[in-house]
């Protein structure tokens, strides 16, 4: 038998970065030697939304969910001794992405690389942050200029590199459909490539250069068959759109490029070890497919619903892709799926469904005009809603959370404490040590950095005109501004964003039906509004700090307001003292926080601490998100009335908690419970 020609393995890679520049590097070269041939950079939350670690958000966040990168000599030292010549690197950054790259690109000179050989990806797509993500700073259409002059700089100047990933990954996460994820990625792939073509910035000649560097990064769930089928539906829809659209002839132009990592939103905290089966699922979705495989894919640790996963978790989220590549005979053949009369008859479902719904945004005037009327969010936090309600009432079937809960101890997490990686708490404050010293000696030997205030001064020029922004953030990144200079400068100039929350546009999601859960949960707030003499019973939800994961706490504000509360909720990324005046002001009854970045055990005490101050202890405090069990028991110690993760899907019965908690706090006898 003659041994096939085996097709080259997808660019396998493992997303990665915590605490400091040093120990993400340490940590990038095992992962190398262990054979992932990508590099995927995971910045912490100051880092995506350009604050410096010394700023008050950035308190309890820095280093947590990735690394702390304030200036070039952070980057210097986070690829010290990795070739960027002959390194394929990803990027997971958005609203900063063209001061990352910047710096990125300073190093590489220092290092004596030729900079038209650098190979990788900046995320830099802005459209997912508004809807779901949350790391947005400018408004949209300085945020879209940014995106506009990058993707134009690197088509003249860094010819391989792939300037913007549209990210559908996160859509997914925030409750799309599979159609939704298809028709509002290629919405936002039509609003880029639009600005680009219409900036004079490019010609039309090159369009088929940026069209071929335009990459996606996209979700994979457990509902393999309907995912593969999804990849092959992008891929005929961006042929088509790139053609007609923009004119591109050549098939290479017009190929649908896109890295995966597969979805953590499905990962559960209950049995946590099905997470493995979960993964490799997801991982066939997009590799079993021939003519629709992904060109670079990573994976979660099956932890990651407990935590940070450690070094041997990410190894063994490697070793999946491994066997598959090297073991199976998966490369040796062509496409498995040609000629099926069921792929082709979903693909063509798909296709159709997806192109009525991006027409539709269209007709809206497009997908910047979608995220600023609200439609987009409302449309995906009503799609997430549905589905909660479909794992609550079992016809969603999870295991080991809804159905099969019966378990063996685990092995794997006997120790809560050491089956994730902890995140040293003295971590933030060398950080911050280390960034005032970078602040008070950058102009002197060995660097001597010119002053940054010419440097800025310069970048805030070219935002106010029609410059090219690229130029003058590679001057600031050469005079050793820090990350917080300058996104602080161009805010000056741009302006912040704050995204429709979706909540109040939002249907209901689950009908008070009389003899329903929730028909006894609006019992319970009416008595208890009626107990304390008020109209409504008024919950606050707050989103502390940095982290901009805003589903929980919108499906929970959600589920409040059907079950009568009176809910506010003014969206992500406020103070503990923005969150203390604003329950004050509003007189709420309960204040929810929800925090999945890890920055709970300081910023929750804060919240806690402020209330006592102003003499509200009457008022509980419930805390929700990735929160280990040990970090939970300090929580309920300090004051807190309850604390929920992941594993509690019962949103309706949360909402119940949280009225049982209201009257514990008033001093009211528990409600009876009806037989």
């Amino acid at each position: 038998m003659t041994e096939r020609q085996k097709d080259r393995p997808w660019l396998m890679r493992a997303y990665a970065g915590h605490s400091t520049a040093e120990a993400s590097n340490e940590l990038y070269r095992r992962n190398i030697a262990k054979g992932q041939t990508g590099l995927s950079v995971a910045f912490d939350l100051p880092t995506q939304t350009g604050y410096d670690s010394d700023h008050i958000l950035a308190r309890g966040e820095v280093g947590r969910v990735g690394v702390p990168v304030a200036h070039l000599g952070d980057m210097r030292r986070l690829f010290q001794d990795i070739p960027l010549e002959q390194t394929n690197t990803s990027m997971t950054i958005n609203a900063t992405a063209m001061w990352l790259l910047a710096l990125y690109q300073v190093v590489a000179e220092e290092q004596g690389a030729d900079i038209t050989k650098l190979q990788g990806t900046t995320q830099n797509d802005i459209v997912k942050e508004y809807l779901s993500r949350g790391t947005h700073v400018f408004p949209p259409v300085p945020s879209l200029r940014l995106t506009t002059d990058m993707i134009a700089y690197t088509v003249s100047h860094l010819p391989k590199w792939n300037p913007i990933n549209i990210c559908s990954y996160h859509l997914q996460e925030a409750g799309a459909t599979p159609v939704q994820e298809i028709a509002y990625a290629m919405s936002t792939a039509i609003a880029v490539l639009d600005a680009v073509r219409d900036s004079g910035q490019v010609s039309q000649e090159r369009m088929g250069d940026v069209v071929g560097r335009i990459s996606f990064f996209v979700n994979a769930g457990v509902r393999f068959v309907e995912e593969m089928c999804k990849m092959r539906a992008f891929g005929r829809i961006w042929d088509k759109v790139t053609r007609e659209r923009y004119g591109i002839e050549d098939p290479k132009h017009r190929r649908f490029r896109y890295g995966v990592q597969v979805n953590s939103l499905g990962l559960t905290e209950a049995q946590p070890e099905n997470n493995v089966q979960r993964i490799v699922l997801e991982m066939l979705a997009v590799t079993l497919s021939k003519d629709a495989r992904a060109r670079a894919v990573q994976l979660p640790a099956w932890n990651e619903a407990l935590g940070l996963p450690r070094p041997w978790d990410q190894q063994w989220s490697l070793r999946m892709q491994q066997v598959l590549a090297y073991e199976s005979d998966l490369l040796e053949y062509g496409d498995i799926f040609e000629g099926s009369t069921v792929v082709e008859t979903k693909v063509g479902e798909l296709v159709e469904e997806s192109l009525k719904e991006i027409e539709r945004i269209q007709e809206m005037g497009g997908a910047m005009a979608a995220v600023e009327s609200g439609y987009l969010k409302s449309q995906l936090v009503a799609s997430h809603a549905e589905r909660r309600a479909r794992i609550e009432s079992g016809q969603e079937k999870i295991v080991g959370v809804n159905i099969f809960e019966t378990t063996e101890p685990n092995p794997l997490t006997a120790d809560l404490d050491t089956a994730i990686q902890t995140v040293d708490p003295a971590v933030e404050a060398r950080v911050i040590a280390s960034l005032q010293h970078w602040r008070d000696t950058r102009y002197q030997p060995p660097f001597n950095h010119p002053r940054p205030c010419k440097a800025l001064e310069r970048l805030k020029e070219a935002a106010e005109g029609t410059d090219n922004l690229m130029e003058a953030t590679l001057e600031c990144a050469r005079a050793g501004v820090t990350t917080g200079e300058w996104a602080g400068a161009l805010r000056e100039v741009f302006g912040e964003f704050r995204a429709p929350t979706g909540v109040s546009s939002a249907p209901v999601a689950i009908a008070a039906e009389e003899g329903s859960a929730m028909s006894e949960v609006r019992r319970k707030v009416d008595l208890t509004a009626k107990d304390l003499g008020v109209g409504k019973l008024r919950f606050l939800v707050g989103k502390p700090g940095l982290d901009g994961h805003s589903n929980g706490a919108e499906q929970i504000a959600v589920r409040a307001r059907d079950a009568g509360f009176e809910v506010v909720y003014q969206g992500i990324r406020l103070t503990p003292e923005q969150i203390v005046d604003a329950a004050l002001a509003e007189d709420v009854h309960a204040v929810g926080l929800s925090i999945l970045s890890g920055s709970h055990a300081q910023l929750v005490p804060d919240v806690l601490e402020r209330l006592h101050v102003a003499g509200a202890t009457d008022i509980p405090v419930i805390a929700g998100g990735i929160i280990p069990n040990g970090d939970a028991e300090k929580l309920r110690a300090a004051g807190v009335a309850a604390v929920f993760t992941p594993k509690d899907f019962d949103i309706t019965g949360i909402i119940g908690r949280i009225v049982d908690e209201i009257r514990k706090a008033n001093k009211l006898d528990p409600l009876e419970v009806p037989a």
